[in-house]
């Protein structure tokens, strides 16, 4: 992936451990919405994660289009295949890091590895902080084979959001929640991400193993599609976290109306993780 290095001079924005401490401060949980850029296109996916954190979210993943997105689920590949068909490259996505770091949210990146490694995991490092990014989520990097990326990230002061899964051993755990900065990822459900009419039983207990491994903070993802579901989610998670519930409002043509449907569903959802 030949790119130009970006040249932005963002400030600093907020690491997702800050936000998230933040919120339970304030006696409630975090809401962490996932968006892939360039869905609908690159300008409407900035406005999409705008208008989530003007109705309630504190952290934001930015998603970046991936050829072989192997743990998604149909809607968030459909989203990124057509992501990619237009064109959207790395920088697309550090341009949008910065203009949604200007909202306050902490931004994080959520991405394959081998983009960054494509890129340059340095200077991906140098380019994120640089444009106001919070961190990176690898879904597909385990702390064992990070030591690169563990480096870069701690000199540019980046959080690394490693997952765990309902299969992970105390030992996994341990390793993940020690390497781990801002927060650990528990994926509530073996297999893809996906809309599920139920959240995952087995998230309650994976949460629990977790902070008993070391981990600080640990957010739920994979599932949570309804205020009601994040509320109760919220009841033992640290932040929960939304991706192909908003992802398929998105879908309408008609931007102002996809827009809407957007912010009712993360003004829902917020709601949940505020009466848990």
């Amino acid at each position: 992936m030949d790119e130009q290095t970006t040249t932005t001079t963002a400030r600093p924005g907020p690491r997702s451990g800050a936000v998230i401490d933040a919120a339970l401060a304030e006696g409630r949980k975090a809401l962490v919405v996932y968006l892939p850029v360039g869905f609908p296109t690159v300008a409407g996916s900035v406005e999409a994660a705008r208008t989530a954190v003007d109705a309630g979210a504190d952290v934001v993943e930015l998603g970046l289009p991936y050829s072989d997105p192997g743990m998604d689920g149909e809607v968030i590949q459909h989203a990124t295949t057509q992501a990619l068909a237009q064109g959207t490259r790395v920088t697309d996505v550090l341009h949008a890091v910065e203009e949604v770091a200007r909202t306050g949210a902490a931004v994080l990146v959520m991405t394959y590895y081998n983009p960054v490694l494509r890129y340059g995991v340095e200077r991906f490092a140098r380019d994120l902080a640089n444009a106001g990014g919070a961190g990176l989520i690898t879904p597909d990097l385990v702390p064992d084979e990070a030591d690169t990326w563990v480096s870069a990230a701690d000199a540019h002061d980046l959080d690394k959001v490693f997952l765990v899964a309902p299969s992970s051993t105390d030992a996994r755990l341990a390793m993940t929640a020690t390497a781990s900065r801002g927060f650990v990822y528990a994926a509530s459900t073996m297999g893809v991400t996906g809309v599920r009419s139920a959240v995952d039983t087995h998230a309650r207990e994976l949460v629990s193993r977790t902070r008993e491994a070391g981990a600080a903070r640990v957010c739920v993802g994979l599932g949570v599609s309804t205020g009601e579901q994040a509320a109760e989610v919220a009841g033992y998670a640290d932040g929960v976290i939304v991706g192909s519930a908003l992802v398929r409002t998105l879908r309408d043509p008609d931007e102002r109306a996809s827009r809407t449907a957007l912010r009712s569903l993360v003004e829902d959802l917020a709601d949940g993780v505020r009466r848990h």
